[in-house]
């Protein structure tokens, strides 16, 4: 089976990640489900710690909210949080994540084990560098669209 990349089309440009269906392959397939209905799209990143990591996801822009569908189970795995890695973001509940993840602008190597990696940017890490700063930016970035392909 080809790969498979998720494409996020920023305000800041384009950036392809590589799905991991190999660590996780529940949220894999919702991530490529909600990319399926346009859920992603127009949504922004509500939170950017230089240093750690780029926030998206959620459709309210605040953090606090997900798609109408039922959260998933975790699937914590032990591939490293370093720079360039996306993994689901959740509440303390180890399975509550639903549609928010974020990208490691750095190793966040605490995060391991306790956060689902499912992919890692294969290419434009550069724009996701270049997203607005801040818990929430002033400005927030956002997908334009998101879109899946195999590479």
């Amino acid at each position: 089976m080809a790969d498979e990349y998720l494409t996020l089309s920023l305000d800041t440009g384009d950036v392809k990640i590589k799905l991991r269906p190999d660590l996780a392959p529940g949220h894999v397939e919702r991530i490529k489900e909600l990319v399926g209905e346009g859920f992603y799209d127009g949504v922004t990143f509500h939170r950017v710690i230089p240093g750690f990591m780029a926030q998206g996801g959620c459709p309210n822009g605040t953090g606090m909210g997900g798609s109408k569908k039922p959260d998933l189970k975790a699937e914590f795995n032990a591939e490293p949080h370093v720079r360039g890695v996306c993994s689901m973001a959740r509440t303390s509940a180890p399975n509550s994540a639903n549609s928010q993840f974020f990208i490691c602008l750095d190793d966040a190597r605490f995060l391991d084990k306790q956060y689902t990696v499912w992919g890692v940017v294969a290419e434009g890490m550069d724009n996701v560098d270049a997203l607005p700063k801040g818990e929430p930016p002033a400005k927030p970035g956002k997908i334009v669209k998101a879109s899946v392909s195999e590479g």
